[in-house]
């Protein structure tokens, strides 16, 4: 027996290790299509139980209680993730763990939703009367509407798929792709209704790259930074000095009012300079840009960055009310991971 298992141990290396990668390429087609056919395939089973679940967790003044076992309960977890971030308020319960005392996670104003392809599991046979007796409602996302699970929901969401990527057709693969599709069908229609809005969403997505994106603005980021800023009859010397000594490139020309005439960059000093002219007799006025580029400083900080890319710049001037009141640079949004 263990010269056997030997033998097809080495067999199978080296079958991986001389495998074309046109036929690795081809398993990842097949198995990519084949997903797709069954999320396409799932359109059809839509229909009033769909439209009634999600009337019954929208309505309900509990949570959604998520649960599974094996690989249908790792699915549920990614679910009641999704329906926490959109605003529908979940928890996960392990069907295996629930007849040991997580039924008590239950409570009475909750909506049950039960994932399982065959909906004969053991521990979901046993689950199902516990819950009703409970008075719970149930939501099923089953592959076999014929199964007890089936027959015992308020609500069946089908999720029957004709093959398995597996080419075997035994791992649960296009089974748990379409399960977890279906979840996130429940969670964005509950979104939509409940007008969950970017700024909801940005409260519950604080931190990281995304959570920056939904509620940075520019002026947690301008507030760092120096304000160069030089009168229009300033020196030329004056405006190199004040560019140099705050950092960022440039510099705000402005008016005794703090409105914004015009802006002067590194390169425009540069382009002066290659033009051969008297430049100590110049003023800011005269090398400024007139029109530059500005930013509100309550505008999110994403706009600036989409901002500075169409316009193939490094700096905007941020403003309140048309008064201006510092420099958001390109570093600074580098910094905070939005690039």
């Amino acid at each position: 027996m263990a010269t056997d298992l030997t033998f097809r141990l080495k067999y199978i290396r080296y079958f991986c290790a001389h495998m074309q990668a046109r036929e690795i390429l081809e398993i990842a087609e097949r198995t990519i299509r084949l997903e797709a056919e069954a999320l396409t395939g799932l359109i059809p089973t839509l229909d009033a139980d769909f439209v009634d679940a999600v009337r019954k967790v929208h309505q309900s003044k509990g949570r959604l209680v998520v649960t599974g076992i094996g690989k249908s309960a790792i699915v549920g977890s990614k679910i009641v993730a999704t329906l926490n971030s959109t605003g529908t308020p979940a928890l996960f319960m392990h069907a295996a763990d629930a007849i040991h005392g997580d039924l008590g996670m239950i409570q009475g104003d909750d909506v049950v939703m039960i994932i399982s392809k065959s909906g004969e599991s053991p521990e979901i046979r046993v689950l199902i009367p516990l819950i009703r007796n409970l008075g719970n409602p149930i939501i099923a996302v089953v592959g076999n509407t014929a199964s007890l699970l089936a027959r015992e929901a308020d609500f069946v969401l089908n999720t029957s798929v004709s093959q398995e990527a597996c080419p075997n057709n035994l791992a649960p693969t296009s089974s748990t792709t379409a399960q977890m599709v279906m979840g996130d069908a429940l969670a964005v229609c509950l979104m939509e209704i409940n007008g969950f809005s970017a700024a909801d969403f940005a409260k519950f997505h604080p931190g990281g790259a995304l959570g920056k994106k939904l509620y940075l603005q520019v002026q947690d980021l301008s507030k760092q930074n120096e304000c160069p800023a030089v009168q229009s009859d300033s020196s030329v010397r004056d405006v190199i000095l004040e560019i140099t000594r705050k950092r960022l490139g440039c510099t705000a020309v402005i008016a005794t009012d703090r409105k914004i005439l015009g802006i002067i960059t590194d390169g425009d000093l540069r382009r002066m300079l290659e033009k051969d002219v008297p430049w100590n007799e110049y003023r800011a006025g005269d090398i400024m840009h007139p029109h530059p580029k500005v930013i509100n400083h309550d505008a999110l900080a994403v706009n600036a960055l989409e901002l500075m890319r169409k316009n193939n710049i490094t700096q905007l001037l941020v403003t309140e009310q048309d008064t201006y009141m510092g420099i958001i640079h390109l570093h600074d949004l580098v910094r905070e991971g939005l690039i």
